[in-house]
């Protein structure tokens, strides 16, 4: 699996040009000012303005503006050299002081050098990654003393089933890579694209026990019977920008989220 990042990297150029379009990014309310993020990362950042933020794979960056929007000092990285284009793109059009850097995370502490006061990351980012104690590594090498890491992300329990949810298909817990060719894609469903992608899961407790591993200490874990974003199979809004799968209502976790702090020295 040396080549998986190549490989999602690939995948995810094809993507950008699709998701800027898309209903599911919705770039014209963005534009005019909408804050892309979620009440559940919100109320966990909590007041950033006057903090500095490194957000992990930010995609075309709609979520670093935001935070930038809100007062914070930010810096967003992605491999995606096509999304990173479009973030700077942007950034620059808003004229808003977003830093953007083009590189996988792992690569990341040969081109930044300092450590925020926040570290973030949300939303279907860890599944990309085989080895979650290097990833937890990364995190903590980035945060201040007392700076917090906030976490966003799809519950283990999604990736489990099949992508009609109809079956258990894979194992809760981190083992073979998963091997998908699809297509469309999670903001474009109908559309023709096809791509190939290697993802990985990762239990809640390998999540958290990596983070602590790392010395960091949890302040808070929260998991939700709700996605804010309409991007599985079968969902419904039950209420504004909340969505589940129509069939299991709130009988199973879509999401995850949690607040950990590195201790102070």
């Amino acid at each position: 699996m040396k080549n998986f990042s190549d490989i999602n990297k690939t995948a995810w150029n094809k993507k950008v040009p699709l998701h800027v379009a898309s209903d599911f990014y919705d770039m014209p309310s963005f534009l005019a000012g909408k804050n892309s993020l979620n009440k559940i990362e919100l109320d966990l950042l909590g007041d950033v303005k006057g903090k500095s933020i490194l957000h992990l794979q930010c995609h075309f960056g709609q979520d670093s503006i935001s935070l930038s929007r809100m007062g914070a000092k930010v810096t967003g990285v992605d491999f995606s050299d096509v999304a990173i284009t479009k973030a700077k793109e942007l950034s620059s059009s808003m004229q808003v002081d977003t830093k953007f850097i083009c590189a996988d995370i792992f690569d990341l502490p040969d081109q930044l050098f300092e450590q925020f006061d926040i570290v973030f990351s949300s939303y279907g980012t860890i599944g990309w990654f085989p080895d979650i104690n290097k990833w937890a590594m990364l995190v903590t090498h980035y945060l201040k003393p007392g700076g917090r890491f906030i976490f966003a992300e799809f519950h283990p329990v999604v990736w489990m089933y099949d992508n009609d949810f109809t079956d258990i298909t894979y194992s809760y817990f981190n083992g073979e890579p998963i091997e998908e060719n699809l297509t469309g894609t999670y903001a474009a469903k109908e559309d023709a694209i096809a791509t190939n992608t290697i993802t990985w899961n990762h239990g809640l407790a390998e999540v958290i026990q990596a983070l602590l591993s790392q010395g960091l200490q949890l302040c808070q874990c929260n998991e939700y019977n709700y996605s804010p974003y309409d991007c599985l199979s079968g969902m419904e809004e039950f209420e504004k920008r909340k969505y589940r799968i129509a069939k299991w209502a709130n009988k199973i976790p879509l999401v995850y989220a949690l607040a950990a702090e590195k201790k102070t020295l």
